[in-house]
């Protein structure tokens, strides 16, 4: 079999100043007049979602002073234009129609809570370093449960909309539909993250139902979110991240999760106290790297709720909520439990990616059979990286230097004998 032919590099040169096709154009204007009568105010949104509902028990309210928090700094400091406004007004009534169908659910059956999530394997890295591959290769042994990215949307299904034996879940088609404007609005976004609708996802998405995740700060920066979630111990959230677990294991079946996050990386204490019988897998690459092409992903997502794109906005918030976050990963690390926690590193993992999931297992005591192989082969076989074609990366668009971002985060290299790319 020939080698499928990859679609050559681009430099996505309309980060600043976006340029949609007429199609997106269209959709993003009826949702900018939509989104002019929206409201990011916390009473209405969770009176929306009471609404769609008819339910009106969302569980402990220690949420809602988080609520307010988040409401506020994407009112006065996400710079959201009309559709943004609407876009995020959708993501947080989702979030709370969430949260009251899991509580309606677990108030009528508490023998959830009786589940257990026994011995996950937690990937914890930050985004570009190998963590996404490792998951997806992970993910595909189906003597694991993951999370498919419909299911992370929707973790519960409301009652009148359970479908007939045999019949889909609409659930996926909301997905799919969901999925295909983001294809139209950002074309070139699969370059850097491939989504679909059943590709494994993360539980960040799970812990935005409490509201208490780094997530929110992707949509924008918004610095009065970030200095509450940093200053808030993160355990009661965790623990509520591990009920939906319970819940979605009582729904779909599974035992032993998959799980993957960067915001694990500076959280590694309320991790361990919540996941205590884990194996941890700590992804590293060079972080210099790892900036360049994450804040080049974070501003292309930016253009679906701002009209332009301050790049150096950008670069002053990610580079430094980057180097706090390995700072945290380096004070923390020894937290984890050194005989069931491993530290891959990117360069080592590419260049046997399968012998890296052998040594994973060994540590997590997951028997590797060949069903596991097979599915990972498959898996390959199907999803060449890079089939999609790569983006270049030019931190200097973001008012950063690499030479001077290299020595900030020294510290961080030189911890975990990070090997070093580029200049």
């Amino acid at each position: 079999m020939s080698a499928p032919v990859r679609p050559p590099p681009i430099a996505l040169d309309d980060l600043a100043r976006p340029r949609f096709s007429d199609e997106a154009r269209s959709i993003l204007d009826m949702m900018s007049e939509a989104g002019a009568a929206a409201s990011l105010e916390p009473d209405a949104l969770m009176g929306a979602a009471v609404a769609e509902t008819g339910l009106g028990d969302f569980g402990p309210d220690d949420f809602v002073p988080r609520l307010h928090v988040l409401c506020r700094s994407l009112r006065e400091e996400a710079r959201l234009n009309d559709a943004g406004v609407l876009a995020q007004a959708v993501l947080v009534t989702g979030l709370l129609r969430n949260r009251l169908l899991l509580e309606d659910l677990v108030g009528r059956h508490p023998e959830i809570l009786d589940e257990r999530v026994e011995k996950p394997i937690v990937i914890c890295g930050l985004p570009r370093t190998g963590s996404t591959h490792l998951h997806n290769l992970m993910s595909s042994d189906p003597a694991l449960r993951s999370l498919p990215y419909w299911e992370s949307m929707e973790p519960v299904l409301a009652e009148r909309e359970r479908p007939a034996a045999g019949d889909p879940d609409p659930r996926w088609e909301r997905t799919e539909m969901a999925l295909s404007f983001l294809d139209v609005a950002m074309p070139e976004f699969k370059r850097m993250h491939e989504m679909t609708v059943d590709h494994v996802h993360e539980e960040i998405q799970l812990l935005a139902i409490d509201f208490s995740t780094m997530l929110f700060e992707t949509i924008a920066p918004i610095p009065s979110w970030r200095d509450d979630y940093l200053a808030r111990d993160q355990r009661p959230s965790y623990h509520y991240l591990k009920e939906i677990l319970q819940a979605l294991q009582w729904l779909r079946g599974g035992t032993r999760w998959v799980l993957k996050s960067p915001q694990h990386l500076e959280q590694f204490p309320a991790l361990r106290d919540t996941f205590p019988d884990a194996t941890f897998v700590v992804t590293h690459r060079d972080p210099v790297s790892v900036t360049a092409s994450m804040l080049t992903m974070l501003a292309y997502s930016l253009r679906l709720g701002h009209d332009q794109v301050d790049l150096h906005w950008v670069g002053d918030y990610w580079s430094e909520r980057l180097r706090r976050m390995l700072q945290a990963c380096v004070d923390a690390r020894d937290v984890l439990p050194a005989t069931r926690t491993i530290d891959v590193h990117f360069d080592e993992f590419m260049a046997d990616d399968l012998a890296m999931v052998r040594r994973i297992y060994e540590l997590a005591d997951q028997p590797y059979t060949d069903d596991a192989h097979a599915a990972m082969t498959s898996f390959m076989d199907h999803n060449p990286r890079g089939r999609h074609g790569t983006v270049l990366y030019d931190l200097g668009q973001f008012g950063l230097d690499r030479a001077r971002l290299r020595e900030a985060l020294s510290f961080y290299v030189d911890h975990f004998g990070v090997s070093q790319e580029g200049g």
